[in-house]
């Protein structure tokens, strides 16, 4: 066979679709405040594949954190089914959930939630604590975590050392010490200046592009949604 027929032959062939690490069929997620019925999910269907960055941007009330807290197993459907990384979440109890989510699941929050009177490598080491992992492999996972994010020369300070981005930064490496399948990123940038911002958004892209990471984030801004390979709009419960 020539070169010129092999590259025929493989240019047509179809290249394999990625496979969904998401999927979400039909699902709704209601709420009671005292009598009144809130639907703040209805009818959504959704697909996302393994590796990809895609943003869930709408209006406040549109769904998008709801939707983010059920992909990451940390809340529960009132209707329709939903697999993340081959676990039917619905059908798991809490214990399981519990479990898969500290082995599947990394979390950034707008707020940086870290420990004040820990140092950068007490806090990343935090989830390695519900690990069998010895004391000495948890601090050099954190190390390795801490590295990835740029942090290697700031592991002992406290958080009150550290700007804004920084302890972003460290929030981040505490996301991914335990090498989790997905990230999902609750306005990550919402109290950061514009330089922290895309220092941020560059290392979200740097998880995705060069350790595979399948990264959903909640963002306001645009400039942040640009980053992702993928855009999507709520409103009302539903993707438009």
């Amino acid at each position: 066979m020539t070169q010129e027929q092999a590259a025929d032959e493989t240019a047509g062939k179809a290249t394999p679709a990625v496979p969904p690490i998401i999927e979400c069929r039909g699902i709704s997620r209601t709420f009671w405040r005292g009598k009144e019925r809130l639907d703040v999910l209805d009818d959504l269907d959704l697909e996302i594949p393994t590796g990809a960055f895609e943003a869930l941007m709408g209006p406040s009330g549109s769904g998008k954190s709801t939707l983010l807290n059920l992909i990451a197993g940390l809340d529960r459907v009132t209707r329709g089914t939903i697999k993340v990384a081959g676990h039917q979440l619905e059908r798991m109890n809490d214990a399981a959930l519990a479990k898969w989510r500290s082995q599947t699941v990394g979390f950034v929050f707008q707020h940086f939630n870290l420990i004040p009177v820990l140092t950068a490598l007490e806090n990343v080491e935090l989830p390695l604590l519900l690990t069998r992992l010895g004391a000495r492999e948890r601090k050099e996972r954190a190390a390795i975590a801490l590295r990835v994010v740029g942090l290697e020369d700031r592991m002992h300070h406290l958080p009150t050392q550290l700007s804004g981005g920084q302890e972003q930064r460290v929030g981040i490496a505490r996301s991914i010490v335990h090498d989790p399948k997905i990230i999902v990123a609750d306005e990550p940038t919402g109290e950061l200046d514009r330089q922290s911002a895309d220092d941020v958004l560059n290392l979200l892209q740097r998880l995705n592009e060069e350790f595979g990471k399948t990264i959903v984030m909640v963002t306001h801004d645009p400039a942040a949604a640009e980053r992702a390979q993928v855009q999507r709009k709520l409103d009302k419960g539903r993707l438009t």
